[in-house]
């Protein structure tokens, strides 16, 4: 099993197909490192998906959804995502979109186990621009 950090290749089709929209409703939810996602990974699951105090299935909304094209490269970013008073480990996030049946957006490997212990668990997404979280180019 392995998380990949990956735009996830049916995302990249869809945004041609017209089927992902600015209005619609962003998700991050993290996973243990039993979790399986990548480029591969078509949808949200709950399957290996982390469980523990302050976290939800199906993680949170993101806000700040912005785009944009630097130096030739588009991009798509959001604002940090947290959780206060977590007691949880992950080893990575998928971003998808709930207003479109789950479909899976990009998976993100944390590099290791990330633990919070009663307390506010951030995941610190890029700033806009060519290093943002999802580029195509």
């Amino acid at each position: 099993m392995a998380i990949t950090t990956a735009v996830c290749n049916s995302y990249k089709k869809e945004i041609l197909d017209g089927v992902h929209a600015a209005a619609d409703t962003y998700k991050i939810a993290l996973f243990t490192d039993a979790a399986t996602l990548g480029a591969a990974t078509t949808a949200y699951a709950t399957t290996n998906e982390i469980v523990g105090a302050g976290y939800t299935a199906g993680g949170v909304t993101l806000a700040g959804f912005s785009t944009g094209l630097a130096d030739g490269v588009a991009y798509l970013t959001f604002s940090d995502a947290s959780w206060a008073n977590a007691t949880i480990t992950a080893r990575g996030c998928l971003i998808y979109n709930s207003s479109k049946s789950n479909k899976a957006v990009a998976a993100f490997d944390f590099g290791g186990n990330i633990t919070s212990t009663s307390g506010t668990f951030t995941v610190d997404l890029p700033a806009a621009g060519a290093t943002a979280l999802i580029r195509i180019g």
